[in-house]
């Protein structure tokens, strides 16, 4: 642990059973109760964390995406209208 590192400390009621196979398997780890169950909770929240932030398409959906950036539409008249301002708003770059 980095010195100066902030602590905070959780406290969760859990039964015997959950208690005994957490044992159980720091146990088999070698490592402490305490630690095996924070890099579980640390995994599982990093997990969870990825998954959100994973954007999954059905096989459908991602030929569509793929054929929709290999030949977009033709830009819409509003769109013509935002490149024009942008063209006149920064000198024609």
């Amino acid at each position: 642990m980095a010195t100066g590192t902030s602590m905070t400390h959780l406290d969760t009621p859990i039964g015997a059973d959950l208690h005994a196979m957490l044992k159980r398997a720091a146990e088999i780890r070698g490592v402490a109760m305490a630690d095996f169950v924070v890099a579980a909770v640390q995994e599982a929240a990093q997990r969870t964390i990825a998954e959100a932030e994973v954007i999954r398409l059905s096989l459908a959906d991602s030929e569509r995406f793929a054929a929709a950036i290999l030949s977009p539409p033709p830009p819409s008249p509003a769109l013509e209208r935002a490149f024009a301002r942008r063209r006149d708003l920064l000198g024609g770059e």
